[in-house]
């Protein structure tokens, strides 16, 4: 089983990050922008913790979305280590052109599929993120 939700785990991504590839985005910055809409200021720390990145990869990706625009970032004035990742009017832009193509994969997922398959898909997956971390 854990090879098939393996499988279509990457199957979907590709598939996401293809149709966000469309809208001038890609998985990495859906996942950066969503967890900046989730906390409209985040240190690089919170962020890479909050979007399951790590501090190298994200620094890389955040080097581009910044020279794009899309986000800025300085120096935290209570804590001069810490650096605040902002969106910016671009970035904003962009993310709203990616919920729309989200929103779009979606429904496209969900073709044929009741609330209440999708709710009943929802509780095994987190029993299985669940179960995937406890010992034996």
């Amino acid at each position: 089983m854990g090879l098939t939700v393996a499988r279509t785990a990457k199957v979907l991504g590709r598939a996401f990050d293809d149709v966000l590839a469309e809208t001038g985005g890609s998985l990495s910055t859906w996942t950066i922008l969503f967890a900046l809409k989730t906390s409209a200021t985040a240190s690089q720390r919170e962020l890479a913790e909050a979007a399951a990145i790590q501090g190298a990869t994200l620094t890389h990706h955040l080097n581009g979305l910044e020279a794009d625009g899309l986000v800025t970032r300085r120096r935290d004035p209570a804590n001069r280590r810490v650096h605040l990742v902002e969106l910016t009017e671009a970035g904003e832009a962009l993310w709203q052109r990616l919920v729309r193509v989200a929103q779009d994969f979606d429904a496209r997922l969900r073709d044929g599929i009741s609330d209440s398959e999708v709710h009943v898909l929802e509780q095994v997956l987190n029993r299985l993120q669940h179960n995937a971390f406890q010992q034996a």
